[in-house]
């Protein structure tokens, strides 16, 4: 196998390389202007360390894969074109209006209290570049009102003389029958050609989301027509930089429901937080390997803190309408909680509560923390973390950044000291302090909410912060087992190297497995069946375009289902693809009732109220090669290991500095300990031991941390 993947971070542009059974990291600061530039940087590092050159290895490799979070950020920033929408008549105000909940999808914990005082976000698609036009399908696909072509010709003029550079079309029951939206397209390219100046990309609901919901499938088609030019040119731009190098392949980009495909298969929307997702399914790929049971994938990066769930068996845990920044979105998403709590992130002070808040907001990377010394005149976690002795200054990412720990005092002094009257050590402990228990609290409720116990799971801390801030988050937790993942600092890029090229199809259905007032269970085997072969045959169509053949290409069934009129809805996973007969109906219904009282009690459980089924949903995926996980148990002796040096660093419960031992990475041997305190670099990320904490590396590369 010779792969490399990488995950474009909003600081560092992470690279993991396969070269056969040669496995390499490398990381180097995102270049947000050209990424190419900071992918050639980081991808010359790995070849160097390869002993390899990055023409020869670009012409040899089987596949580039790119995560990336640029999606994200562009949505965050506001960054794309005007975008206009075509909706059926007398649906005018739904965009804009967005739901009764709209007032608090995508806001914090704290406003989401406070209601009353929240905005709706600024529309990304203004009422003034709505336009309607008269026509109607009902809900059952049949055309009661026919489309009207002068009518629509002369919206779309109407809407280009305004400024629209995108226009989105959702009409109300287009995924019953998307006639008259594929009928607009065809308009639209009329009177603007695709070969001609002043075209204008135009995007159809049914064909982003096949589910019922006028709002949400709106809204996925407009995030993704306002990401679209963005995403377009900057992969561009990555594809473009590889055929410069000789990379003949396609380039291959990760989705967000954990699976990948060609950069023509793919929707701006499938992009948004695929680099922590593919995080997520490395995690759960190192759990099958190597047993690891329940796991919690925590990835402290630069800018953000991502938690994953992926409890014992694999199965993760997806978000089938999830809120993206402030909208509710409809697409299929492994399910990820995302902190505004990296090694970037701002401290500032908090009047309300006389304290130091950590972040949103993030230094990023350019000018990046006070310590980087490029301009960046506000303290953050990094910054604190310098000063109370963790970091090394000279060898800072491998030596590659070097830090200035005046320019951090000299943050934390102008900033913190005279509002909460302390000085910069003490204002520093608390801000490693405060960002350690927001992250802790992070897990605590997302596990809870899904009726886990922190104690049960085994905390997996990456990315290039992780290992450093991995005690003092579990202990804030409860969790009394952290693994330091092999790869941890560019684990997430370690993941878009395993995942499987996949694609998700779903259609809204109405579907009574059980008829509570009838007392009778579905039969109807052939249509139920016809969907699921229509859904099959749209994703092996998607993975054959893509030189797949047929016959490799594999299928699992999903059904969302729900009991009687009951709000929530579960994603069920299912064994069988197809119903014969009775039996097939009750296993379904049995394997709902699992799951779902698995979540939430057995004594929740209400089939007597009825069972129905809202959406089908097919996965098409291919097999593919992946990385290999070693064993993480060791049963021989341990000892602990010579130190290159010590220094005097600055715990948080402790009140006087310590004499530290600090070690390098040639001190993570499978037969070394580490009892706490202690400090390990490496040339990717560094290990904190805080005092009561030991380290016990694994052959691979892992490190577990064990309480005493």
């Amino acid at each position: 196998m010779k792969r490399i993947s990488v995950d474009i971070g909003g600081t560092f542009t992470d690279c993991f390389f396969v070269w056969e059974d040669n496995y390499v990291e490398a990381k180097a600061l995102t270049t947000h202007h050209n990424l190419a530039l900071g992918f050639n940087e980081a991808l010359d590092l790995a070849c160097s360390r390869a002993g390899l050159d990055r023409n020869t290895v670009l012409s040899e490799v089987d596949s580039v894969r790119y995560a990336t979070t640029l999606g994200t950020n562009a949505l965050i920033e506001r960054k794309g074109p005007k975008v206009a929408a075509i909706v059926t008549h007398g649906f005018e105000d739904t965009i804009p209006l967005s739901r009764g909940r709209g007032y608090g999808e995508g806001l914090g914990y704290e406003m989401q209290q406070n209601l009353p005082a929240a905005e709706r976000p600024v529309p990304l698609v203004p009422r003034a570049l709505i336009r309607s036009v008269k026509e109607r399908v009902n809900s059952a696909g049949k055309v009661v009102a026919a489309l009207q072509e002068d009518d629509v010709r002369s919206v779309v003029r109407e809407l280009v003389d305004a400024g629209a550079e995108a226009i989105v079309v959702s009409l109300t029951n287009a995924t019953e029958n998307p006639e008259h939206e594929l009928q607009i397209q065809e308009i639209i390219l009329d009177e603007y050609p695709a070969h001609e100046l002043g075209a204008i990309p135009v995007l159809l609901g049914h064909q982003v989301s096949g589910r019922k919901g006028e709002y949400v499938r709106a809204t996925s088609t407009i995030v993704d027509a306002f990401l679209h030019a963005t995403m377009f040119h900057a992969l561009s731009q990555l594809s473009n930089n590889l055929r410069d190098a000789g990379y003949t392949k396609p380039m291959l980009v990760n989705h967000n429901s954990g699976g990948m495909a060609q950069m023509n298969s793919t929707d701006a929307l499938q992009t948004i937080h695929s680099g922590p997702i593919a995080g997520v399914g490395a995690a759960q790929h190192l759990s099958d390997a190597t047993g690891l049971g329940n796991v919690i994938s925590t990835d402290m990066g630069g800018t953000s803190f991502d938690i994953g769930l992926v409890p014992a068996g694999g199965v993760k845990h997806y978000d089938f309408q999830p809120t993206i920044d402030r909208w509710l979105v409809s697409v299929p998403m492994v399910h990820l909680d995302t902190l505004g709590a990296g090694g970037g992130s701002i401290a500032s002070y908090d009047r309300i509560h006389h304290s130091v808040r950590i972040g949103p907001e993030s230094a990023g990377s350019n000018p990046g923390p006070a310590c980087y010394d490029r301009g960046g005149l506000r303290p953050t976690v990094t910054d604190a973390d310098l000063l109370l002795g963790y970091l090394d200054p000279e060898n800072y990412a491998n030596g590659y950044i070097k830090l200035n720990p005046k320019r951090s005092y000299f943050a934390i002094e102008e900033t913190l000291s005279d509002e909460l009257d302390l000085n910069v050590l003490e204002i520093a402990k608390i801000i490693k302090r405060s960002v350690d228990e927001q992250m802790a609290i992070g897990i605590g409720k997302e596990l809870r909410v899904r009726g886990y116990l922190p104690e049960d799971f085994t905390m997996l801390a990456y990315g290039g912060n992780g290992p450093l801030h991995a005690c003092g988050i579990a202990k804030h937790a409860g969790i009394r087992k952290v693994l330091a993942p092999p790869f941890s600092s560019v684990f997430s890029a370690c993941g878009a190297g395993n995942v499987e090229q996949l694609h998700f199809h779903e259609r809204g259905a109405h579907i009574v497995m059980y008829n509570a007032t009838t007392r009778a269970l579905f039969d109807e085997y052939d249509e139920f069946n016809a969907i699921v072969e229509e859904l099959e045959a749209r994703g092996r169509e998607d993975l054959v375009r893509q030189g797949f053949a047929p016959q490799d290409v594999r299928y699992r069934l999903e059904l969302d289902m729900r009991y009687g009129n009951q709000l929530l809805t579960q994603a069920v996973p299912l064994d069988i693809t197809r119903m014969t007969g009775v039996g097939d109906v009750l296993h379904m219904i049995k394997t709902f009732g699992d799951v779902y009282s698995h979540r939430f009690g057995a004594s929740c459980a209400a089939p007597e109220a009825g069972i129905r089924v809202g959406t089908v949903r097919v996965a098409a995926y291919v097999e593919g090669d992946k990385v290999a996980f070693d064993s993480l148990e060791h049963g021989g002796e341990r000892s602990v290991p010579a130190a290159v040096g010590s220094r005097r660093v600055h715990f948080v419960d402790e009140p006087q500095p310590l004499e530290t031992p600090v070690y390098d990475q040639t001190a993570l041997t499978g037969e070394a300990v580490i009892p706490g305190p202690a400090i390990v670099t490496t040339e990717t990320t560094t290990f904190l031991v805080e005092p009561g904490w030991r380290l016990e590396p694994t052959a691979q590369g892992a490190v577990w941390f064990l309480q005493d």
